[in-house]
């Protein structure tokens, strides 16, 4: 068995790779999800029971935080105008990592690792730098990956097919959801 690692996991999907590569590495990966930033609840609990069939699939245990999504509207209210990939969604993350952090000192894990840098949509480095410090803040080492790289995001599509995963079209908040007009097409979205 090697040390025990805790994987913050934006959605199972994203989660194909890295829990199979972290595993490869020696890591007794435990899968995290916070989804307070899921909106609306039908999603959040459609994302939930996909992390369940990773977690099931590559037999792994799986943290679901409390859904509590007013305290992370709250937390994100400040930036409600910025622009998709801004400073809200720099808040969110730190939300994320935060909760992660706090369940890897819970799961006695020593180290802290996301899945966040598999979207071809997310900048790495801030999500590296900005992982580095919620890690130090709860005295984890921070494990930085670029998972994308090297086809890692085409892998996941890959893997998310192969598992029957549930994967989602559109980040997961408010926001995001009335960027990319999911609100018409949530209902269409099915398993692939």
């Amino acid at each position: 068995m090697g040390a025990p690692l805790l994987l913050h996991c934006c959605c199972a999907p994203d989660g194909t790779v890295p829990v199979a590569d972290l595993a490869e590495e020696g890591w007794d990966v435990v899968l995290h999800f916070f989804g307070g930033n899921i909106h609306p609840r039908e999603e959040y609990d459609r994302r939930a029971e996909a992390m369940r069939l990773l977690g099931t699939a590559r037999n792994v245990p799986v943290v679901l935080d409390p859904y509590e999504p007013e305290a992370w509207c709250v937390a994100v209210a400040p930036w409600a105008g910025e622009p998709e990939g801004g400073r809200r969604c720099v808040r969110c993350f730190a939300l994320q990592l935060a909760a992660a952090g706090a369940a890897a000192v819970r799961r006695g894990c020593g180290a802290l690792c996301t899945t966040l840098t598999i979207s071809p949509h997310k900048d790495p480095q801030v999500l590296n730098d900005l992982g580095a410090r919620v890690a130090a803040s709860f005295g984890l080492l921070w494990v930085p990956r670029v998972w994308r790289r090297g086809g890692g995001f085409l892998r996941s599509v890959e893997e998310s097919r192969r598992l029957k995963l549930y994967r989602q079209n559109y980040c997961g908040c408010t926001y995001s959801r009335r960027k990319g007009g999911a609100e018409d097409r949530s209902a269409e979205v099915s398993p692939r």
